[in-house]
């Protein structure tokens, strides 16, 4: 890969990209670019055509964005061409979701279009694959969970499983610098200021011998901000096999919110968490969203083989206390690292925009009914999500798909501040309930 920018590359960059003075017209957010996409995909052409200029009064008509404000976007070509030189002098490289590739695959597969559309790096592009363990945790890590931290890293090193974390104070520093202190691999996603993090004397050494990609969203010398770190979080899970949580507040913070958002995702990525008396109470509470717990003692040769039979005995475990809830029986294939999509042109763009982006996950058709007449007749009177999770004993993730097909099929309706959900079809639950109220092929235990 050489530092040359394609055409879609410069079009994305000037739709979304920051750089320059000049600040008289807002970037592109993601949602906005997603919508320019869509306008793409119908009229058959790519990023590239915009620099022609005689497309963008159908583009504005088409995805509802100012006219002006594309013009004056794409017009900053001069400007572009200083930022670009600036970045490449420091070693910086720039990749759009256009890049097929090159852009990460994983990042298309797991966040589809919210995936970023720009991404700026520095070192070993050949890690830009991804995989290893996702380590996470908080900014004032206690001295237990620094031990840990350092012990985990070293044991990735040790089996060349990269180490993916965040650049940040804490966990993710600690993991980033044992793993390469250890000899091993860290793939860093960055909230803020790559140029700076990119020239620190270990970076350096660690990217000269290739053992080190830094990448990030946000422009090379951004700032913190809390909304970077927050979306920054979901890129460390999607470029991993594994997240593992090494400290969280319980409902607080960025690691908490991150660890939460990846659990509630359909397509999810196994995350583990710290246990013992030295954990935070946050740790404990994710074991209620399906995080796994971390082992207390792993050997190290069998590392890799260790996580993965941890893996698969969770979800035989969460199956089989569905099955003995309903007594049915239900059949499920571990999720694998996903493959990278075909590299064919602009199709991959096409793809990961034309796909939903929540497609809809349901259970056979025989367990959705019998599930629902039990379901219906718990929702006699409004219950949260998490309520209905505990009185039927089954998990929230797998209740959360029926919920949503339940209101979409109208046998019930969803109500806010709190979220609750409430029957508006009695009938149903009436004809499939037992005496005793629950279906009489389901049974919950007490």
């Amino acid at each position: 890969m050489n530092d040359f920018l394609t055409e879609d590359t410069k079009a994305i960059i000037l739709l979304c990209g920051v750089f320059g003075k000049d600040r008289s017209e807002k970037p592109l957010s993601l949602a906005e670019y997603s919508s320019l996409v869509r306008w793409l995909i119908e009229v058959k052409m790519r990023p590239g055509d915009f620099l022609k200029k005689d497309t963008i009064h159908e583009a504005a008509m088409g995805s509802g964005i100012d006219k002006q404000r594309l013009e004056s976007l794409l017009d900053r070509g001069v400007q572009l061409g200083f930022a670009v030189e600036e970045w490449q002098r420091s070693g910086i490289w720039i990749i759009s979701r256009s890049d097929a590739d090159y852009y990460p695959a994983r990042y298309k597969k797991h966040l589809k279009e919210k995936a970023p559309p720009l991404l700026f790096g520095v070192g070993n592009r050949s890690l830009l694959k991804g995989g290893g363990l996702g380590i996470v945790g908080s900014r004032n890590v206690d001295q237990a969970g620094e031990a840990f931290t350092r012990q985990v890293a070293e044991l990735c090193a040790y089996n060349r499983m990269p180490v993916v974390s965040g650049g940040a104070r804490g966990v993710d520093q600690i993991s980033m610098n044992a793993a390469l202190e250890a000899g091993g691999v860290t793939i860093g996603i960055l909230a803020e200021n790559l140029l700076k993090k990119s020239v620190e004397r270990n970076a350096r050494h660690a990217i000269a011998e290739g053992r080190l990609l830094l990448l990030s969203p946000y422009h090379p010398t951004a700032r913190f901000t809390v909304g970077a770190a927050m979306g920054r979080n979901k890129l460390i899970y999607a470029m991993s096999d594994y997240g593992l949580v090494v400290s969280a507040e319980h409902k607080k913070g960025g690691t908490w919110a991150g660890a939460e958002e990846e659990l509630k995702r359909e397509n999810s990525l196994p995350v583990f968490v710290r246990m013992g008396n030295d954990a935070p109470t946050g740790n404990s509470k994710l074991l209620d969203l399906g995080a796994i717990s971390w082992p207390d003692s792993i050997d190290k040769n069998s590392f890799r083989q260790h996580l993965h039979d941890l893996v698969s005995e969770s979800q035989k475990n969460r199956l089989e206390k569905e099955s003995d809830l309903f007594d049915l029986q239900t059949s499920h294939e571990p999720d694998s690292v996903e493959e990278p999509l075909p590299a064919d042109d602009y199709k991959d763009e096409l793809q990961l925009i034309s796909k939903p982006v929540d497609q809809k996950h349901e259970s056979p058709a025989s367990i959705y009914e019998a599930v629902l007449p039990v379901i219906l007749t718990k929702l006699g009177s409004p219950l949260t999500p998490s309520e209905l999770a505990e009185s039927l004993e089954v998990n929230k993730k797998q209740l959360d798909a029926w919920l949503k097909k339940i209101v979409e099929d109208g046998h019930a309706k969803k109500l806010s501040r709190p979220v609750r959900y409430v029957a508006i079809n009695n009938n149903i639950a009436q004809q499939g309930a037992a005496p005793d109220g629950n279906s009489a092929a389901l049974h919950c235990r007490r």
